[in-house]
Parts: structure tokens; C-alpha cells; sequence
């Protein structure tokens, strides 16, 4: 069941969301003091092309520093990915087969949001991250 919604969700709405992550991970890395916020991008736009099946969880070793940067985050990138989602959810609800992937869209938000932290893990291990 999970690779059929990735498969729907890739066509639907993963690649363009993916885009999206990219294309912000491009832009945070022209600079060097934004390459962090580059690379957690890329990360999450891996997770946005193939979502069901995956989880998101706080890093243990996440400090202060992570929540710096997910401010500064907010306001370069997060929240108009974070606008992404609310649109690309809302013509997902409309259908009875979107409902599932408009659902798993509003998910993505607090991610798209305050991505430094954050680990994505397989959803049968969510507690893997604690074991390093």
C-alpha cells in the first residue's frame, strides 16, 4: 500500500514539491554561511518525492544551534515551502483518492518549517535515531 501512494503522491504532488526543495537548496548554497540549510533541504526533498513508509524525528543531539537556524530558515525558505504544501493539499483534498496525500501533504509542514533537528527514518524504526 505504501508504494502505491508514493507512486500516486510522486505524480500528484512529490515531484513538483521536490522542486521546490531543490530549488531552495540551490539558493542556500550560493552562500556558504547557508550550506546547512542547503543540505537539509536536499534531505527533505528525498523525503517529499517519496514520503509513506517514512517518518520525521527530533535529532537527540540537536542543540541550540539547530534552533537558530531553523529561525533564520523560517524566514529564507520555510515558510514559502510551507505555502507550497497548503496549496498543493488543497486540490488534493477535492478528490476522494487525495485525501490520503492532502493529509500526508499538511504532515510535511512542521518539517518544511524546522528542518534542522530533524532526522527521517523508516516508519518501522522511528526510535532508531535515539539508538546512535
Amino acid at each position: 500500500m505504501k508504494t502505491l501512494l508514493n507512486i500516486i503522491w510522486l505524480v500528484l504532488a512529490g515531484f513538483w514539491l521536490a522542486l521546490g526543495y531543490v530549488a531552495a537548496g540551490i539558493i542556500c548554497c550560493v552562500l556558504i554561511i547557508t550550506i546547512p540549510f542547503g543540505i537539509a533541504s536536499f534531505r527533505i526533498a528525498g523525503y517529499a518525492l517519496w514520503p509513506f513508509g517514512r517518518t520525521v524525528v527530533d535529532k537527540p543531539t540537536a542543540g541550540a544551534w539547530s534552533t537558530i537556524g531553523n529561525v533564520i530558515w523560517v524566514i529564507v525558505a520555510g515558510i514559502w515551502l510551507a505555502i507550497g504544501h497548503v496549496l498543493t493539499a488543497i486540490p488534493l483534498f477535492v478528490s476522494i483518492i487525495g485525501i490520503p496525500l492532502g493529509i500526508a501533504n499538511l504532515k510535511m509542514i512542521p518539517v518544511s518549517l524546522l528542518p534542522l533537528g530533524k532526522e527521517i527514518v523508516p516508519t518501522d524504526a522511528p526510535f532508531a535515531a535515539y539508538g546512535r
